[in-house]
């Protein structure tokens, strides 16, 4: 068994957007939670995702992790390495994108990264290195107030070089549409100056065609999931051998649960909680007493209607946020939460809940965790880079939503798709 593509993403909303985007190419995707204790069927597997939760964890911490989940892929001959994360570039100047990436070029022997978090179709775009979303510079997009890994440097060369070991060059829009010659010879001329990572410059899918195209098998991939998507799309898979994308069933109740405070969640819970139940979490509540709050929270969504589904949110403005950061620290506030919401979906699930539309990486990742799930089948997609995945084991199916993406009617539209 060889696997054409190994995976090691370092949240679960951005796990399931790299297996949707892959699993479009006919590619036969497993999303498995960690690394797994036990043997695992994967004849006729084409590519596998590692979720991790490493994003904003203790350097030493992630790099131990996404070394494992490499060499568990290695140990099952996997063709290439990809490390996924945010397509925002999601760290902080301790990392973890560079001290990880740090360490796979040494497990690997690569000698050189490709940085691409480039995703046109969700309005991320890079040119010179920087890189726009919904073409404003990143630290002007709203990822400047996140609060756990705030982006104030759109320049990912600098970004990149303040959290590595190494230095930063950069593959140039130019050099790029000059074709797979042009890519190849300037990767040479960097790694000739000593030059660890190459930030690769995208401003639509046709970009990450021409460098998916150009890239040598010893480079260690790194990015979002617009390249992965790209690289298999080079290598479709027979459409036969894919089954029709799954949708959940009409049956079993859902709900949702959302911990992001990016600016497009917010529309989002401000659009949906017109049309369904919704409630507000109690911050003080949850620092004080959570595990009794949280058996308070589950029992009110359990009393509400069941369509449309019912809204448990931590989602607010950024003053506010700043606010209760600023009262309860942001560490201490953001585990709290992600715990309560753990505690609502593994009370709910054991109350016969079988859908859950999360939106937010460390809350999905947390939730996920604490319902004991192994692995994902990919489904149908809802939105660009957030399919419905389901338990490999049991009938449960989640909604896995990264902050920023999706529309305003999002909520809506996953729940459209089984009714």
């Amino acid at each position: 068994m060889t696997l054409s593509l190994g995976v090691i993403a370092d949240d679960f909303t951005g796990a399931t957007d790299i297996a949707s985007f892959i699993a479009r190419a006919g590619w036969r995707v497993v999303q498995l939670n960690g690394i797994p204790r036990q043997p695992l069927p994967l004849d006729g597997v084409d590519a596998v995702v590692i979720s991790l939760k490493t994003r904003s964890c203790p350097a030493p911490e992630a790099i131990s992790q996404s070394l494992a989940a490499c060499r568990w892929l290695r140990d099952r001959d996997c063709h290439r390495i990809y490390f996924k994360y945010c397509s925002t570039f999601d760290s902080t100047p301790q990392g973890n994108i560079g001290p990880v990436t740090d360490r796979l070029l040494a497990e690997t022997g690569s000698a050189l990264a490709i940085l691409c978090p480039a995703l046109p179709v969700n309005g991320r775009t890079l040119v010179n290195g920087y890189l726009f979303v919904n073409g404003q510079l990143l630290n002007e997009s709203g990822m400047q107030n996140h609060p756990l890994t705030p982006m104030t440097d759109a320049n990912l060369l600098r970004v990149m070089d303040a959290q590595a070991a190494g230095n930063t060059g950069l593959i140039p829009l130019a050099t790029l549409r000059r074709g797979a010659g042009a890519v190849r010879e300037h990767l040479e001329a960097l790694r000739r100056q000593g030059i660890r990572y190459a930030v690769a410059d995208a401003l639509d899918d046709a970009d990450l065609t021409l460098l998916a195209q150009s890239l040598p098998d010893d480079v260690l991939l790194t990015g979002g999931s617009g390249l992965a998507g790209a690289l298999a799309a080079l290598a479709p898979r027979d459409a036969e051998r894919s089954a029709t994308p799954a949708v959940p069933p009409s049956t079993g109740r859902a709900v949702v649960l959302s911990g992001s405070c990016s600016r497009m969640t917010n529309m989002q819970v401000e659009q949906y909680r017109r049309q369904a139940p919704a409630r507000a979490i109690d911050v003080t509540r949850c620092l004080e007493n959570g595990a009794l709050y949280a058996r308070e929270l589950a029992q009110w969504v359990v009393e509400q209607p069941h369509r449309p589904a019912p809204m448990l949110f931590a989602t607010q403005a950024v003053d506010v946020v700043r606010a209760v950061q600023a009262r309860y620290g942001a560490a201490a506030t953001g585990a709290a939460i992600e715990g309560l919401f753990a505690d609502i979906a593994l009370s709910l699930f054991g109350q016969g809940f079988s859908k859950f539309i999360i939106a937010g990486g460390e809350t999905s990742s947390l939730i996920t965790q604490r319902l004991g799930v192994g692995g994902f089948a990919i489904g149908q997609t809802i939105a660009p880079g957030v399919p419905w995945v389901r338990d490999i084991g049991r009938p449960l199916w989640l909604a896995l939503k990264s902050g920023n993406f999706g529309d305003k009617d999002f909520f809506n539209q996953a729940q459209e798709l089984y009714q």
